[in-house]
């Protein structure tokens, strides 16, 4: 009979007969620190050479190589399971193959604040960023592709961080949209494009989170981050953002680049007149 294993970035799991459960609880078989996953998320049942995926109400979902899980699905060797912002791989190990050192029935992740990258609790830094160490899985999310990934991993931290704003829990909210825009970050970084959606749905959660801690530093992060991914803010970002400008004045020299490198043509309709304003005002 077949072993299976669920493969991460640096340890592997044996999954045995029966049920897995994972999830952030500590009572979880897999525990995932990661605000994105719920409490119990999802399980891996093994019943023979059978395995299947369930999922267990989450709120974020199951994703099996990228297609959302209704309820359950099989599994096979060199599946990928996502859950919250993390990949699982599932593997099949054939019954001559030695069990490998080191590997688990039971594992938690800590995620890095960072570099976002999922490593074992029990490394006392994390090695993607803080240390020389390399992982040997880098196609592990190659599957996808990319850009597919990003605007996941992204459209995930945003809607968290809009839960987090319903509840009041502010502090849960900069944090997780720290996490989105850092991701933005990466992407100009790397030449690669940003969702011009995600980044207005990002500016009118920077823009609440402004208004509630009476702080500027996200108001003045709407402009620079749309000047720098040379984007123009639909309407509801403008209005938004002009009401800042009242509020807080320092925004006010951020805006006006924006409306300089203005070209006729890049902005029409209820857009071009809510920029025209937020400028006129800044100005």
């Amino acid at each position: 009979m077949s072993r299976f294993r669920l493969r991460f970035h640096l340890q592997e799991i044996d999954l045995r007969s029966g049920v897995t459960t994972l999830g952030r609880s500590e009572e979880c078989e897999v525990t995932i620190e990661d605000p994105l996953v719920s409490r119990r998320h999802a399980q891996i049942a093994v019943d023979g050479d059978d395995v299947r995926v369930i999922d267990l109400g989450s709120r974020n979902g199951v994703r099996l190589n990228g297609a959302l899980v209704e309820g359950s699905a099989s599994l096979k060797d060199g599946d990928r399971v996502r859950i919250g912002t993390q990949d699982l791989v599932f593997t099949r190990v054939q019954p001559k193959e030695p069990s490998k050192k080191g590997s688990r029935t039971t594992g938690v992740l800590r995620l890095c604040a960072k570099c976002k990258l999922p490593f074992a609790r029990e490394t006392s830094s994390c090695p993607h960023c803080g240390t020389s160490e390399q992982t040997d899985d880098e196609t592990l999310t190659g599957t996808f592709g990319n850009e597919s990934q990003h605007s996941w991993s992204v459209q995930l931290l945003l809607e968290a961080t809009d839960k987090a704003l319903r509840m009041g829990r502010v502090a849960d909210a900069d944090r997780m949209l720290r996490r989105a825009t850092g991701l933005f970050e990466d992407r100009l970084v790397e030449g690669g494009r940003v969702e011009p959606e995600q980044v207005a749905h990002a500016a009118m959660a920077a823009a609440a989170i402004c208004e509630a801690t009476k702080e500027p530093s996200w108001g003045g992060w709407i402009p620079r981050f749309y000047g720098r991914a040379a984007l123009y803010p639909p309407a509801r970002v403008s209005v938004r953002l002009a009401s800042l400008v009242v509020q807080h004045a320092e925004i006010a020299p951020l805006v006006v680049p924006l409306g300089k490198a203005l070209r006729d043509g890049d902005l029409v309709g209820e857009d071009a007149e809510a920029f025209a304003r937020l400028c006129e005002l800044a100005s």
